[in-house]
């Protein structure tokens, strides 16, 4: 591992005047709790002295900054994966069914089990495109929303599916339970994602956002909650979860969106109620169509069945 970076730059005209922290996070791409972190350690100093976060700074103020070295790069270790089963298997692709609590591959602060590692330590064979903790990996879901992910197995298999997720090719469909009742039933949420502005690992909707359209129809209706087929045109993190907030219909145990908590255990979930149904794709290696779907969990199951008795 290197050493810290020692940096002394000047502030650049355009942040004359911004908080300490904002402008340490705009200047080297922190977040503002992280660059906050680094001034409460004493590794920012204002012209020669400690810096405050709610300082204001001058242009051409220099900084004198400390930043810590760069995290080892990730490494794919395999690791059991208990509850992750195969849909399909060949030389090219494996489809999983990902239950909760696994990621698709390793990041930053992550330490449970990931799809990847659960993949690796059964012994199958991984394509390497992509960085070394992302080898095979085409597409992602959260840690906690469950179902089906394909991973390529072969270069051309990698190849093939990225482009077909570049060219919205690929057939995605979720089931999702939010909360009450979508205004349309059936309707389209066309609105740019970006990270949330606070930085603490959320998403919003955000003007200078990635382009992100989301279409919904309501297949159920319950007294307080609706159960909803989700198709996704673009892929961006969190993009059904900060639609669906965004509308004020958020996901059923979503907390990180506004979920009501007492509903969530009225339900007995610890997790959003959010599971990849279906995933069909132009098979790589012929371009025949291919399709999987997948079961609802059992705790999402058991929550529908709690909704359906009271309704």
């Amino acid at each position: 591992m290197t050493g810290p970076d020692q940096r002394r730059v000047p502030v650049p005209d355009g942040l004359d005047g911004e908080r300490l922290d904002a402008a340490l996070a705009r200047m080297f791409g922190l977040s503002r709790a992280r660059a906050a972190e680094l001034i409460g350690a004493g590794d920012v100093l204002v012209g020669g002295r400690p810096g405050i976060k709610s300082d204001r700074v001058p242009a051409g103020e220099w900084l004198d900054v400390t930043l810590p070295p760069p995290p080892e790069p990730l490494q794919a270790r395999p690791m059991a994966v208990p509850g992750m089963t195969i849909v399909y298997e060949d030389d090219d692709i494996i489809v999983v069914d990902k239950p909760a609590g696994v990621a698709a591959h390793p990041t930053p602060g992550w330490t449970g089990p990931t799809v990847l590692q659960g993949l690796l330590a059964a012994g199958h064979t991984i394509a390497t495109g992509g960085a070394a903790e992302r080898q095979g990996i085409v597409h992602r879901l959260d840690a906690n929303t469950t179902g089906l992910m394909v991973v390529a197995k072969s270069e051309r298999a990698y190849s093939s599916l990225k482009q077909a997720f570049r060219d919205r090719e690929v057939d995605k469909r979720y089931h999702a339970l939010v909360q009450g009742h979508p205004d349309p039933l059936r309707g389209t949420v066309d609105a740019p994602i970006a990270r949330h502005p606070a930085g603490d690992g959320r998403f919003a909707v955000v003007s200078d956002g990635r382009p992100s359209v989301t279409h919904y129809d309501t297949l159920e209706a319950f007294r307080a909650a609706s159960l909803i087929e989700v198709i996704l045109e673009t892929g961006r993190t969190h993009q059904i979860r900060v639609h669906m907030s965004a509308i004020r219909h958020p996901c059923v145990g979503d907390r990180l969106y506004g979920a009501d908590p007492v509903l969530a255990a009225h339900l007995g979930l610890t997790r959003q109620w959010l599971h990849a149904v279906r995933l069909g794709f132009a098979h790589p290696a012929d371009g025949r169509r291919v399709e999987f779907t997948s079961n609802y969990s059992d705790d999402l199951a058991q929550s529908l069945d709690i909704l359906a008795a009271e309704s």
